[in-house]
């Protein structure tokens, strides 16, 4: 069956486009294989040169890239151009910081092993399997491909299955660059066949970003075939608003927060936890803003939300909804499906959730957002830890001991004081509990595809 792009402005299909044969996957697994030989005679300075070249593509092709990644899959035009520019910005990090990252690291008294000498060193996995989702069709491949090429590894993309310009875009980026033909390769199949891929022996590791039951599936295959694997899975994260926080700059940040990629975005804030004494302040404010945002084609500039990605995706989002309407949650603003061709959902702010609602437990992806009056501190962290995720987190406040009791007690992966969850390269990126485990990004996350090897000299 042809994968196709649905635009999701118009709900038109825009190209249809043929997977891959089994045979063509084969080839392209045997061409990513023979590529780690070629790129074990690599150094690093010659990896980063062509790294450096990799981001100057993306650099020269931004707004073409931007509008494809538009068509494709529908955040805001600005967004889209802005994802391509925080690629190749993560590219040259990796090209400039990789050799000190995976620098060999010397035991300071190997006489306390009985050596004269101990070290440590990395040594690149070989071939490793991404398999990625669609909402951000390039950045969430390239911190992947980045921090890996450099590290010596090969890669391969199964990328989601409504954004094939993006993944065919992917599949030269590397060799156009300069790195070894094979380098990384990108396989145009279904979900089903994944499994088949990562059990083959010529690969040696999985990582995925997507849902939980797609992570699930993913890490029971890899262990399986005892393959590592990195699992970056949903997130509901809490947004924590004190008394003592400037809670105007907090409610305008918190609309960023939601909205942002048309709030789908897994580190999005989600839940917005709100002190007594602030709430009503808060909310009255956070709703008239979400109310006022200019929805419509993500190709004009005015734009500020655009469609959901998908049909599915809206119908999701939807049934929670009204599964919270009818339980007896207050909707303060939006709840409704906004008279526009394609898969558009309005902002959206609910209150007064039931402890039944299935939004207490289940992410809503897209411009949705919840919001729960806490009694005090203590009651603010047992809602922001109610979940079963635990991605990352945010926490609005000026008092110290606030910060760090929040800082102390978040069940996160990361928390952020006073801003909004952003993914950074210089920062580990990652989740506990059922949002997943392993980190990306920084030194830790390139090292999670490298083989740390110990070294005993007498």
């Amino acid at each position: 069956m042809p994968i196709a792009t649905m635009n999701p402005t118009s709900g038109k299909t825009e190209i249809l486009i043929e997977p891959h044969s089994a045979a063509e996957v084969d080839e392209r697994i045997a061409q990513a294989a023979a590529a780690v030989e070629a790129l074990k005679a690599t150094t690093f300075a010659q990896r980063a040169e062509w790294m450096r070249a990799a981001a100057a593509i993306l650099d020269d092709q931004a707004a073409g890239l931007g509008e494809l990644i538009t068509i494709e899959m529908g955040k805001p035009i600005a967004q889209s151009v802005a994802e391509v520019e925080k690629s190749a910005k993560a590219m040259r990090f990796y090209a400039e910081h990789s050799e000190e990252f995976l620098a060999d690291v010397a035991l300071e008294d190997p006489s306390t092993v009985n050596a004269s000498a101990a070290w440590t060193r990395y040594e690149p996995l070989g071939v490793v399997l991404a398999v990625m989702p669609w909402n951000y069709p390039l950045w969430q491949v390239i911190r992947f491909a980045a921090p890996a090429l450099m590290a010596g590894n090969a890669g391969l993309l199964k990328h989601a299955s409504n954004v094939p310009q993006a993944a065919l875009f992917l599949d030269t980026l590397f060799e156009r660059a300069g790195f070894p033909e094979g380098s990384f390769r990108t396989l145009l199949i279904g979900g089903r066949e994944v499994g088949a891929v990562i059990a083959d022996p010529r690969v040696k590791a999985v990582t995925l970003t997507g849902s939980e039951p797609a992570g699930r599936s993913v890490a029971q295959i890899a262990g399986d075939h005892v393959k590592k694997a990195v699992l970056e899975l949903g997130g509901s994260d809490p947004f924590i608003v004190l008394p003592s926080a400037d809670v105007k700059a907090a409610a305008a940040t918190a609309v960023r927060a939601r909205i942002n990629n048309n709030g789908q975005s897994c580190i999005a804030g989600k839940r917005f936890i709100v002190h007594a004494d602030v709430y009503d302040e808060f909310a009255a404010e956070f709703a008239t803003q979400m109310s006022g945002l200019v929805i419509g084609n993500p190709l004009l500039p005015e734009t500020q939300v655009g469609p959901l990605a998908t049909e599915s995706g809206r119908q999701d989002l939807i049934d929670l909804v009204e599964d919270a309407r009818e339980k007896g949650a207050s909707i303060l603003t939006g709840g409704t499906v906004p008279d526009l061709p394609g898969w558009f959902y309005a902002p959206t702010v609910i209150a007064d959730l039931p402890e039944d609602a299935r939004l207490i437990q289940e992410e809503a992806f897209g411009p949705v957002a919840s919001l729960y009056l806490a009694k005090d501190h203590e009651d603010a962290l047992r809602i922001a830890n109610q979940t079963t995720f635990g991605l990352s987190s945010a926490v609005w406040t000026s008092d110290p001991e606030e910060e760090a009791f929040f800082v102390a007690g978040l069940d996160a992966g990361a928390v952020f004081v006073n801003g909004m969850t952003v993914s950074y390269q210089e920062l580990p990126f990652g989740g506990v509990k059922r949002s997943g485990f392993g980190r990306e990004l920084a030194a830790v996350g390139q090292r999670e595809f490298c083989n740390l090897k110990t070294v005993w000299k007498a």
